[in-house]
């Protein structure tokens, strides 16, 4: 087990333990899990400091710790040869990299060097003295940490003076902790996933993780096990050769990383623009690239680097470079085949393969390409269409009966009606218009057109005549009144408008648009 730094509370313990229960040094490394070499380095500092069992009542853990490391007693870096503390940290980030590697290359470089408890021992003395956020150990390249900051920023309308609240969107490196900032006007999908690809295009490159927050945008449904990926953010990650591993719900240290960065572009960025005015999401945007670049190339208190300067080190080389093409932003829906093999999407009709007449397909929408999956399998793709009620349709997705309706278009078939007659003609004409689209009649039309052969032209325009009296727009109507031979007989008569009564005690309209000119 790598050794961590022994708290006051293990100290106290291993006292106890030697002189109330008189164990033996490897009875109290097992009870303590530490090392046996660490047990005899405390009990040696206690006895060097006389610092007996039990302790004064009034002694707390900054008393104890003054009497057993007392100042300048703990070696500091560099002296027998120990590497400084930024360049273990700077190597713990690499890959397969531990602190028992790096103290065997120390030791064996430096015999008479420290010993492994003792080089963990000063090195986490210094980390512990380095901001909160650089304390994690992550692997270079690995992890991208995404939140929105919980503070907004206003925006004001010139024209209205209306103010819009925008959102702070950061994403900050596990590593080095290089940091990207930007404002957007909503935490929708669609901003969210152009967030991340302005994102991956500030960095120049792409981590292996993204650790989001549970956010709806990102996260469907939030679950501390398995928790529900937005499909357009898993094929963000999959497009950039990333895969999407969320914060554990209530487990606050897997998002410390980004809280941390929260809290600091807070300070940095929100903070030192709290006095400004803008007038557009450009304007701002411009003001919080500045900040960020300050933000990202300000040396860290304890520690002689920048975010920027270990990015570069750490996580850049250890990183996946951008594919060629930036991810461009699809959103999906579920739609059912209607029964003319066609989807809406926007209003516009789509056609799949008949076959798939009343299934359940999803459809990815980009701004230039409608593609339809059937059980995860690619089943069509069409060029977007901005024209609603209207149709795309391929024709490998028609039944071999439909493909020879093609070449007729619906002026094309009033044509060909007109030359059996004005009523034919008439009525294939209300046929189409009586349909959401006109290709819906196409099968109505020809088979009326048709009914031609097997009765006579002049029989079938009397039948028109007859449907279009009665309103029987339909190919089985004609077929009934040719059957039932009433195109024979004498049209039914359209009623009549009732003439107006009149009569000299009836006023009439005209009686009050006078009374209305002779009282004004």
């Amino acid at each position: 087990m790598a050794a961590e730094r022994l708290s006051m509370r293990t100290i106290r313990e291993v006292l106890r333990l030697k002189v109330e229960k008189k164990l033996s040094n490897k009875k109290i490394a097992e009870s303590c899990n530490i090392a046996r070499s660490t047990v005899r380095d405390y009990l040696f500092r206690a006895e060097q400091a006389g610092v007996t069992w039990p302790l004064p009542p009034d002694w707390d853990d900054n008393l104890l710790e003054q009497h057993i490391y007392p100042a300048g007693t703990v070696p500091l870096p560099g002296k027998r040869g120990m590497p400084s503390p930024e360049y273990i940290r700077k190597e713990l980030t690499r890959k397969s990299v531990t602190l028992r590697l790096l103290w065997l290359e120390y030791k064996q470089a430096n015999p008479d060097g420290y010993q492994y408890s003792q080089f963990c021992l000063i090195y986490h003395q210094w980390l512990d003295k380095i901001d909160v956020s650089l304390r994690q150990t992550h692997r270079a390249g690995e992890k991208l940490f995404i939140d929105y900051a919980g503070q907004t920023i206003p925006v004001t309308d010139q024209a209205t003076g209306k103010t819009h609240d925008a959102w702070l969107f950061l994403a900050v490196w596990g590593a080095s902790n290089y940091t990207f900032a930007r404002a957007f006007f909503s935490q929708d999908i669609p901003s969210w996933i152009d967030a991340h690809v302005q994102a991956f295009r500030f960095f120049g490159c792409v981590p292996e993780i993204l650790v989001p927050d549970n956010l709806k945008s990102g996260i469907t449904k939030p679950c501390y096990y398995e928790p529900d990926i937005n499909p357009t953010y898993q094929e963000l990650a999959g497009h950039y050769g990333a895969v999407v591993i969320p914060a554990r719900v209530s487990k606050p240290k897997d998002k410390a990383k980004v809280e941390s960065g929260v809290l600091i572009a807070e300070r940095s960025i929100l903070a030192a623009l709290r006095n400004h005015t803008f007038f557009s999401i450009t304007e701002l945007n411009t003001a919080i690239a500045q900040k960020l670049t300050e933000l990202n190339n300000r040396k860290f208190q304890k520690m002689d680097a920048t975010r920027k300067t270990l990015f570069e080190t750490i996580d850049r080389p250890a990183s996946k470079p951008l594919p060629a093409i930036p991810y461009e932003y699809a959103r999906w829906k579920k739609a059912r085949v209607n029964i003319d093999y066609h989807i809406d999407v926007d209003g516009h009709y789509y056609s799949v393969p008949y076959q798939l007449v009343k299934e359940q397909v999803e459809v990815r929408i980009t701004q230039n390409i409608v593609e339809i999956l059937f059980k995860n399998k690619r089943i069509a793709v069409h060029a977007r269409s901005m024209h609603r009620g209207s149709h795309t349709t391929l024709p490998e997705h028609m039944p071999k009966s439909h493909q020879k309706y093609l070449e007729w278009t619906p002026s094309r078939i009033v044509h060909w009606a007109g030359q059996n007659g004005p009523q034919t003609r008439a009525l294939v004409t209300c046929i189409m218009e009586n349909r959401t689209h006109p290709e819906q009649g196409f099968r109505s039309c020809l088979g009326i057109m048709r009914l031609a052969k097997k009765f006579s032209p002049e029989r079938l325009e009397a039948a028109c005549a007859r449907a279009l009296i009665i309103k029987a727009y339909s190919y089985k109507s004609v077929e009934s009144i040719l059957k039932s031979k009433l195109d024979t007989q004498n049209l039914p008569v359209p009623a009549t408008v009732e003439k107006p009564i009149l009569h000299e005690n009836l006023r009439g309209k005209d009686y009050y648009l006078t009374q209305e000119v002779f009282h004004a």
